[in-house]
């Protein structure tokens, strides 16, 4: 069977084709985004939960622009990876050597340094799953993402999940390269230190290593987005969004009876905002508020007047203030975010005493304004553990900008490197366009 990267003899013609990519625990889609922004074709996207599975749909694959090519034996819907490799095994098998990269972040929730960091969380056991998933399908290239308490999490067999997941894809026939990047080095509005691990099949890039290339081709990303070399702030990505004091009044916008921000023109737009705002000509969505009482919203305005901006408030002024919550944040317009978590009210608007929109959170993970969100935009109750409405896909995802940069450096390596017998493919063009 020929690679998706091989040439191909037909009718006397030679075509070329992209790149191919999967995107497990894909989420609401910020992976295969930021890939496909890189120039790979997206072959499917598994994710278990509807809702993030629902926008994920609307965005990447109901998208005509993004063109994935979703196998007709799949059911078009939410799917579990175990489920998929159990129910589908030999469907998978055959595509072994066709697929050049398999990307995903297995579930965070077990190795979060803020968790319980448990070893037997069915959550953590997904990473086994994840390497299942590779063993069957054998891709060139395997890109697997995590909080950086991955690194440190004990595994249940000794050691760490690190150790043991590089240990793993060895004994796979795979080289790997590990590090923890943050994601504010790559344009991103938020630090978020993240796990990243590469690999690719033994011997294929002798003497090359694609993170130490990453960082080294960091400034030329930047400047080919006009976004320099330093970090963005919370005020060059949020400052042409602002509370719209009318719009709870509007029955025809998507939360009447809700306060809500909207998109202004200023006469001078930031870099990262022109970025976030190619090919969104009308109102983005997700700008709803969560509709604060007064005593809310004096204790946030206390909070921004007192307390050390861009850091979670001390225990001192937690104790001042009477909050038990630990993670309140108030952000500063000057520095880059801490990171995006899937509590509304973890962060504070640096301006305003109000928690963040959907839509702001969303600029601060790198989403472009055409990228909208699906299902409830939050669950309280029981329900929380295990759902996932919008502030919740948008705390999970991958930021699509720090994705674009590691998928540039692997499509890098794949077309123009003597890798197999393989052949250069023009880089597509950068995609940002919005699904009707």
């Amino acid at each position: 069977m020929k690679h998706a990267l091989d040439i191909f003899e037909e009718t006397g013609q030679t075509i070329q084709m992209a790149p191919t990519c999967i995107d497990l625990f894909s989420g609401c889609g910020g992976m295969s985004l930021g890939l496909h922004m890189a120039g790979f074709r997206g072959i499917m996207g598994i994710e278990a939960h509807p809702y993030a599975f629902e926008s994920y749909r609307h965005n990447l694959i109901d998208n005509p622009s993004i063109g994935m090519d979703w196998p007709a034996w799949l059911p078009l819907g939410p799917n579990n990876v175990v489920d998929l490799a159990t129910n589908y095994t030999s469907h998978l098998a055959a595509m072994t050597g066709t697929v050049d990269l398999l990307a995903g972040g297995p579930p965070c929730q077990g190795f979060s340094m803020n968790g319980r960091r448990d070893p037997d969380d069915p959550r953590s056991r997904m990473v086994e799953a994840y390497l299942d998933f590779v063993a069957l399908v054998r891709p060139r290239f395997v890109l697997l993402e995590n909080v950086r308490g991955f690194q440190s999490m004990p595994h249940a067999k000794g050691g760490t999940y690190a150790a043991a997941t590089r240990e793993r894809l060895s004994s796979l026939g795979y080289d790997s390269w590990a590090d923890v990047l943050v994601a504010s080095n790559w344009g991103v509005p938020q630090r978020r230190p993240r796990y990243i691990c590469i690999a690719a099949l033994r011997g294929s890039f002798s003497g090359i290593n694609p993170l130490e290339r990453l960082k080294t081709n960091r400034r030329k990303f930047l400047a080919k987005r006009g976004l320099g070399s330093g970090e963005t702030s919370v005020a060059d990505a949020l400052s042409d969004l602002i509370a719209d004091p009318h719009v709870s009044n509007d029955t025809t916008w998507e939360a009447p009876g809700y306060p809500g921000i909207k998109r202004i023109n200023p006469k001078t737009l930031t870099s990262y905002q022109r970025l976030m705002r190619q090919h969104s000509i009308d109102q983005p969505s997700d700008r709803r508020l969560a509709r604060h009482n007064e005593h809310v919203t004096d204790r946030m305005r206390n909070i921004l007047e007192s307390c050390e901006r861009g850091r979670a408030i001390s225990q001192a002024d937690r104790l001042r203030l009477g909050i038990g919550k630990r993670s309140t944040t108030p952000l500063s317009p000057e520095l880059p975010a801490p990171t995006v978590t899937t509590l509304p009210d973890d962060l504070i608007h640096y301006s305003d005493p109000r928690t963040m929109s959907v839509r702001e959170l969303a600029r601060i993970q790198s989403f472009p304004d055409w990228f909208s969100f699906k299902g409830p935009y939050t669950t309280g109750g029981a329900r929380r553990k295990n759902d996932c409405p919008r502030y919740t896909q948008v705390g999970n995802a991958v930021p699509p900008l720090l994705a674009e940069a590691i998928g540039e450096v692997l499509f890098d390596l794949l077309t123009n490197q003597n890798f197999s017998n393989t052949t250069h493919v023009p880089k597509l063009a950068r995609k940002f366009s919005a699904v009707s």
